[in-house]
């Protein structure tokens, strides 16, 4: 197949894109595919139009001329009135399907995804509405309670509303702040006092203009691929450190990971279920990674979904699917071909 591996793009977690981007590249070529490794935002320079998905490739430097404009990504934010780079778009026209390795903001919220649908180009993962709403941490929220997937209590605020303390929210400290559209646990605060909550809500309102306070739960932390409506293998997430958040998630031996979590049949039974009906509350197709927190007497949290989650070789997916005897290339196969149902 002819593939683009569309990557980069210009939220804060650009940097994973590109890695998760480089593999997922990588994994289908070693598959025979001929992919392509694309920036969202920057482009791609001297195309070939008579050969755009050559045979012979350097992915690694693809990777490298995308890395290239990290330190410039805000100034050509400013500059630029158009989203998408020189000759991204007739890529993915010309592509039997785009597999999106984007990750956060203008990727993984929706806004790629509604503009392929109006130009009939087929890409990876979920739709444009299911993206929008997992999201957003707010209605996520809203659409687990009204189909009973449990979540902690909490909720939103804005940053023009007056900023009220936990208390007037019903919660009581410690409890969590967090952007409603961030991702890689950027804009995570656990605060204890009042004075690190009101520097959390300043510290989170610099990323966006609404957050999510919830209750802080105490537990362990785990995830759950769902692809095809089907659940994977649960991994447990125990940090050396601290909780699971972006220096823990991407500094090797920051955390232990262990697939197949080591719990009881019946509780890895309890998280599939929830992780399925998650996946079923947001309207997912294809594929998603839900994350959980357990308490100490097994009592459940669903607290996201994440609808493009991290494809670095070492990601979760992966060390799921490994459990399941499917190596990297194959997964990346995989996830397309489930993609593939929604054009039937």
């Amino acid at each position: 197949m002819k593939i683009v591996v569309l990557a980069g793009g210009t939220s804060t977690e650009r940097d994973v894109s590109i890695v998760s981007g480089t593999g997922i590249c990588n994994g289908l070529r070693a598959k025979g595919h001929r992919a392509v490794l694309v920036d969202v935002f920057c482009g791609a320079e001297n195309v070939d139009w008579e050969d755009p998905f050559p045979a012979e490739y350097d992915v690694e430097a693809a990777a490298d001329y995308m890395k290239s404009f990290n330190s410039e990504i805000e100034k050509m934010k400013k500059e630029r009135k158009e989203f998408f780079g020189p000759n991204v778009m007739e890529l993915c026209r010309q592509a039997d399907i785009v597999f999106l390795g984007l990750h956060g903001a203008n990727g993984e919220d929706g806004r790629v995804q509604a503009a392929f649908d109006l130009m009939g180009i087929r890409y990876t993962g979920t739709g444009y509405l299911s993206s929008a709403m997992a999201m957003d941490k707010g209605v996520t929220k809203w659409m687990f309670q009204m189909h009973g997937v449990p979540s902690p209590g909490g909720t939103t605020l804005k940053a023009s509303e007056e900023k009220k303390n936990p208390a007037e929210l019903g919660l009581s400290f410690p409890v969590v702040v967090k952007t409603c559209c961030g991702g890689s646990s950027i804009g995570v605060y656990i605060v204890n006092d009042q004075e690190e909550y009101e520097k959390a809500l300043k510290e989170a309102f610099s990323y966006e203009d609404e957050v999510v306070v919830e209750e802080f739960i105490q537990g362990t932390e785990y995830t759950v691929a769902v692809v095809d409506g089907q659940a994977y293998p649960v991994v447990q997430i125990v940090p050396c450190q601290g909780f699971y958040d972006y220096e823990n998630k991407y500094k090797p031996g920051a955390v232990k990971e262990t697939c197949p979590a080591p719990i009881s049949d019946e509780l890895t039974k309890r998280l599939q279920n929830y992780a399925v009906q998650g996946y079923h509350a947001l309207g997912l197709e294809s594929y998603a990674r839900l994350d959980f927190i357990v308490t100490e007497d097994e009592k459940i949290y669903c607290l996201e979904a994440n609808t493009l989650p991290g494809m670095t070789p070492t990601s979760l997916i992966p060390q799921e699917a490994a459990v399941l005897g499917m190596d990297y290339p194959a997964l990346c196969e995989e996830l397309i071909r489930v993609s593939l149902k929604k054009y039937r």
